[in-house]
């Protein structure tokens, strides 16, 4: 049976990762075709022939007004072409416009005339086309210092710094695993302004700032809503690897010992336990949403994070008698090995009531 696949332009950028991630989650295979320079036209063809869907990502939001204007309807022209000599078209094609296309700017004129392009190519060919405006898109691992404030002020809290609000104005954000969501057909449209939050950016910055002291401390801030949980689960990813582990205080008498695993702030919350023997591992997936934190309770372990599409792995070795809590990153695979002889004991806490029908937990080796 052939595995469903769905290609992507873009893949490599910063909503092309969370399209990825999204898609492994689904166990849907997602094939990237490069536009512009790199763009050849049978290797095209031999990517959409076959596949479910094309989400077109590609674009150009910096440079001289002619190169984002230029850019942005070559990418479009680029994938028409594509489409216009497949045999096996996919059933529809997804594009990434803006909120801003239409509205007088360069880059609004030009994500404008992209989805024209495209909106009656695939119209003559027969393709559905969802073109789906978005506004500020807000996430892990954006890119700081270009044009994400978000991603910028979290990079800045993250590293012990202040932002600095230069204009104080409203944005409308959502998070991009929502964006995602959408774009590759597992949420409706109407979705977006279902789950897009309104906020100053001075608002965004304190609100940063303030979970950003909380987590400093080795706690959990306010995360009750889905929109705090993803502010937070957020910024978590500025802040790898600095912030793992978190050493925890242990007070320890003649009794034994005593240490705090977790303070929370708000929300729901579940708290489970393990044993694990020797020389076995745990875990080997990765979550989108949850929060999820370890504590070695006694025994010794090598806790092993990836981030997805990376071949980076960050190892942290524990010894139960110097406890830490190692929190993990979303859209990160993870997994737990008991290093010792003995038996391993572990607590696990995470912010949601573990759900069988939506565990959001998909298997993913380190």
């Amino acid at each position: 049976m052939t595995a469903a696949r769905t290609v992507v332009t873009g893949a490599s950028g910063f909503l092309g990762w969370h399209t990825r991630g999204a898609l492994a989650s689904s166990n849907v295979e997602s094939v990237s075709l490069s536009l512009g320079e790199e763009f050849d036209v049978n290797t095209a063809v031999g990517l959409l022939n076959g596949c479910e869907r094309l989400v077109h990502l590609a674009g150009v939001n910096r440079g001289a007004d002619a190169e984002v204007l230029e850019g942005n309807v070559q990418f479009a022209r680029q994938v028409l072409t594509a489409l216009e000599r497949a045999d096996n078209r996919p059933a529809i094609v997804t594009f990434a416009n803006s909120v801003q296309s239409g509205n007088g700017s360069v880059y609004g004129d030009a994500k404008q005339s992209a989805a024209a392009i495209l909106r009656k190519g695939c119209a003559a060919l027969g393709i559905a086309f969802e073109d789906v405006e978005l506004p500020n898109i807000f996430g892990e691992h954006g890119r700081p210092f270009y044009n994400s404030v978000f991603a910028t002020f979290a990079t800045l809290v993250a590293r012990g710094e202040t932002p600095v609000v230069d204009v104080d104005r409203e944005l409308t954000m959502l998070h991009a695993q929502d964006v995602v969501d959408v774009l590759i057909g597992s949420a409706t449209v109407a979705a977006l302004e279902e789950r897009s939050r309104t906020i100053s950016v001075s608002a965004l910055a304190a609100m940063l700032e303030e979970m950003g002291s909380t987590y400093a401390r080795g706690e959990i801030p306010d995360i009750s809503t889905p929109f705090l949980r993803d502010v937070f689960n957020s910024y978590r990813s500025y802040s790898v690897p600095g912030s793992i582990p978190i050493r925890l205080h242990r007070n320890a008498d003649a009794r034994g010992s005593f240490f705090e695993i977790l303070k929370s702030h708000g929300g729901t919350g579940q708290t489970s336990f393990s044993t694990t023997v020797s020389g076995v591992t745990r875990g080997q997936h990765f979550h989108r949403r949850k929060v999820e934190r370890f504590v070695v309770l006694s025994g010794n372990a090598v806790i092993s994070l990836r981030r997805l599409f990376s071949d980076e792995i960050i190892s942290i070795e524990i010894d139960g008698n110097d406890p830490v809590a190692v929190d993990m990153p979303t859209m990160w695979s993870h997994n737990i090995t008991n290093t010792g002889s003995g038996d391993l004991y572990t607590a696990f806490w995470t912010n949601d009531l573990f759900d069988p029908l939506n565990p959001d937990t998909f298997a993913e080796a380190v």
